[in-house]
């Protein structure tokens, strides 16, 4: 176990220092953003609607029962931003694109291509995975801030028309106690996300089981190893921002 988590600590280490070297795969990053972003759109916008819808009435709900309706826009807003949507882009990344990564280069090193481009001389972390990881952070960027849009304008109308907000107070709230950092923590969230979706699909890909079953062995074990360190990772990054950046309140 512990020599599993070195490896992939270390192949982020080589991901990293890949980015900076010359030269970049510009076309496969270009191909690979395509690939990600055509299989994630859709199920993304799709899964936000309900996110923001679920999070809006029941926070409406509890701040009815509180007396606190003023705050139910800046509640259910803040929460969308800062952890809903970095965490459905995640999933819906780590879910879709991941798993595509971690069959493309599972095939490939059953196949052992992978070895043959070492004996070449081409590092395959730089020619592959590097284009990949980076395809997976901007799409991830993007696509965070599509969830948070249409999470925050489904969240209105939730809140508005079915439990009988008012707009006036929804919006006041939210623009009195929302701050820019509210935004960028969300970004910064899903940046970090898309790339250890990234790293670990990679890994998995290039440490397959033997046999051609081990390909489809790695990718159910780079999804659920995803999902795992990403709950732990947004729970520390929570709690650093909240220790960080005061709230409007304090």
């Amino acid at each position: 176990m512990l020599r599993e988590t070195g490896k992939l600590f270390a192949l982020a280490l080589d991901v990293a220092r890949g980015v900076f070297r010359r030269p970049f795969q510009f076309r496969e990053f270009i191909q690979q953003a395509w690939f990600i972003a055509s299989v994630t759109i859709l199920p993304t916008a799709l899964v936000a609607i309900p996110f923001g819808a679920v999070i809006s009435m029941q926070f409406g709900s509890l701040a009815k029962q509180l007396g606190a309706q003023s705050y139910t826009g800046a509640g259910s807003v803040l929460a969308t931003v800062q952890q809903a949507s970095p965490l459905v882009v995640a999933l819906l990344v780590a879910g879709a694109g991941g798993s595509a990564i971690c069959a493309d280069i599972g095939a490939r090193t059953i196949r052992e291509e992978i070895d043959a481009m070492e004996v070449l001389g081409v590092s395959a972390v730089q020619r592959l995975v590097v284009p990949r990881v980076l395809a997976c952070m901007f799409v991830a960027l993007l696509l965070n801030g599509m969830v948070s849009v249409i999470g925050v304008l489904g969240g209105y109308f939730f809140n508005v028309v079915l439990q009988d907000g008012t707009p006036g107070a929804y919006l006041a709230s939210f623009s009195a106690l929302a701050q820019l950092s509210d935004l960028w923590i969300g970004e910064i969230k899903a940046l970090i996300f898309g790339f250890i979706a990234a790293v670990v699909a990679a890994y998995r890909g290039l440490n397959p089981p033997p046999g051609p079953k081990g390909v489809g062995d790695a990718v159910n074990q780079s999804v659920v190893i995803t999902f795992l360190l990403l709950f732990v990772v947004n729970t520390v990054l929570t709690l650093i921002y909240l220790q960080l950046v005061p709230s409007k309140l304090d």
